[in-house]
């Protein structure tokens, strides 16, 4: 009777035995790289997808002229304008041009800054003032700032004083009407919470107006950025003898093509970095917000 009963049990031993080893199995950790390495990891991921498309872009740009598909005479090889570049920044004309339009266009972007932010802080706050003002905006924002390059060329002469009111101007409107969309924008239940507690207009105005509109400030502040690069090069092709839109201007009247291309690529390095400060400076004054997305 023993020995039956040893014989039936042998197997539900075993076939328990197996399923404590596949629960083992199962519960197992899964082995995972490092912090470390999972964040190297997709950092390079990102640089990858980041550049993929500039790299073809410079590939198409080397093979195209080289293969006949364009003329190379008024598109030459990459690597042909690379050699350009370097040429002028050893002998210095890519330094003078580059620190002439980072002046001017940096002097008027701050002093767009200075004065639309706190000029469209009011407009968006009093009611009064944007009545009074509205019509007088409402003509200028749609005046191209280029549409008006002579009359400050005429008012002010060639020199730096009209380039940088140029800059100026075109930089003020995109940050002054954001500034305004980005007050009159501010969450009514929190300026009704806020009145609630008693809480006086000034102590309103900076507890919840001025956090609230700094990420649509930002928006026009990145928006006034890519303006003054663009507005300073056709600037500097009228009446300039430095910057980097004469220096473009000039290496086409004298067919110097690789010059006029290094100086165009030169332009847009320089947009690129500039928005990129304006999103870090973004990011540090904006680090409250709940991030979105991934």
């Amino acid at each position: 009777m023993s020995i039956t009963t040893e014989k039936v049990l042998a197997p539900a031993v075993d076939v328990g035995g197996t399923a404590q080893h596949t629960d083992a199995a199962l519960t197992a950790p899964r082995r995972t790289l490092p912090t470390p390495l999972r964040r190297t990891g997709r950092g390079l991921l990102a640089v990858f997808t980041r550049t993929v498309a500039i790299g073809l872009l410079l590939a198409v740009w080397e093979t195209a002229p080289r293969l006949a598909l364009v003329d190379r005479t008024f598109l030459p090889p990459f690597s042909e304008v690379a050699v350009a570049w370097w040429q002028l920044l050893l002998d210095g004309q890519l330094a003078e041009h580059t620190q002439a339009s980072l002046g001017r266009s940096l002097t008027g972007f701050g002093l767009a800054v200075a004065l639309a932010v706190p000029l469209g802080l009011l407009i968006g706050w009093y009611r009064p003032l944007a009545d009074l003002l509205g019509p007088l905006l409402e003509v200028f924002r749609n005046t191209a700032a280029l549409a008006l390059l002579p009359v400050f060329v005429l008012l002010l002469g060639i020199g730096e004083t009209s380039k940088i009111s140029i800059v100026l101007y075109a930089c003020t409107w995109p940050i002054l009407l954001n500034t305004i969309s980005a007050v009159r924008s501010v969450d009514p239940t929190l300026l009704r919470l806020a009145r609630s507690m008693d809480l006086p207009a000034p102590r309103i105005f900076q507890k919840v107006i001025l956090p609230a509109s700094v990420p649509t400030v930002f928006t026009g502040i990145r928006l006034a950025g890519a303006v003054a690069i663009l507005v300073l090069v056709a600037a500097e092709m009228v009446g300039a003898k430095a910057g980097l839109g004469y220096l473009v201007n000039a290496s086409q009247f004298n067919f110097a093509i690789p010059d006029m291309y290094a100086g165009i690529i030169t332009i847009s390095a320089i947009g690129v970095g500039f928005n990129q400060l304006l999103v870090a400076l973004e990011r540090r004054f904006t680090s409250w917000r709940t991030p979105t997305g991934n």
